[in-house]
């Protein structure tokens, strides 16, 4: 089965992405670099990590690709640097040498791969000798909220459902270093670190992302044609996250597991 993007690339998910950066998503990579480094970042999305990546590697390079195209040209318009490339590649079929990168990096990524191992082995390949593998996945099995809504709770299980029967792992975070071992991977160092919201800005702003992700995104679309909900299912779960949202004691959080492992 080909891998499925269950998010697909609606605006709603697009400027949830585009909310990440190198120092909130990617920050038990960020010691580990020096400014000559070559880095692949796989999987990279809109660009934004990839680019506060390239900050830190001004002597160096750093590769970024992505399965879609359309993504990786703006990408490449958003973040034009000379030591930062991007190009289309798929995870399972590098298209470079063995041992052609000190960095191999890859951000929430896993969690949507049908063979995550295998696309740990490749990323393995194409790291140097000595060279790290690094990647950060979150676990939708772990999140929390205040308050308690049971409309939220059946959110998640929908999720997890479809995502899995799209042949992802909703709850990678924790498989992550168990996932590395498989690989060939011995020199792994575990670690997690959360995204949280609770501001109010913060929680108009993720309260309206899964409200309009739950209706109008690819992953709409998905619950439909497989038939894991409904639309008045849906509907009821847009509305829940606008009540989460406008709640005063709001809070909402993302557990992320994250695997450093040495090539």
């Amino acid at each position: 089965m080909p891998d499925t993007y269950i998010h697909g690339h609606h605006p709603s998910v697009l400027a949830s992405h585009t909310w990440r950066t190198a120092e909130n998503s990617a920050a038990f990579l960020l010691p580990e670099l020096t400014p000559a480094m070559s880095i692949l970042d796989v999987g990279c999305g809109p660009g934004t990590i990839t680019a506060g990546l390239a900050e830190r590697v001004p002597d160096g390079h750093v590769t970024a690709i992505d399965a879609v195209p359309g993504i990786i040209e703006k990408a490449a318009v958003d973040f034009p640097r000379d030591n930062l490339t991007f190009t289309v590649g798929d995870v399972y079929a590098l298209d470079y040498a063995d041992d052609s990168f000190d960095v191999v990096f890859a951000h929430q990524v896993l969690q949507h791969l049908n063979d995550p191992i295998a696309a740990l082995r490749e990323m393995r390949r194409v790291a140097k000798p000595g060279g790290l593998i690094a990647a950060r996945d979150g676990d939708y099995g772990a999140m929390v909220w205040y308050p308690d809504m049971p409309i939220l709770t059946e959110w998640r299980e929908l999720y997890r459902r479809v995502a899995r029967a799209a042949g992802g792992e909703p709850d990678s975070g924790r498989m992550l270093h168990a996932w590395a071992r498989q690989a060939g991977l011995t020199d792994v160092r575990r670690s997690s670190s959360n995204w949280t919201y609770s501001t109010p800005k913060e929680r108009q702003w993720w309260g309206n992302s899964w409200h309009d992700r739950a209706t109008k995104s690819f992953f709409a679309t998905q619950v439909l044609e497989g038939g894991h909900a409904t639309r008045e299912d849906l509907e009821r779960m847009a509305g829940g996250w606008l009540e989460w949202a406008a709640n005063e004691d709001g809070w909402f959080t993302i557990l992320n597991g994250e695997v450093l492992c040495r090539a």
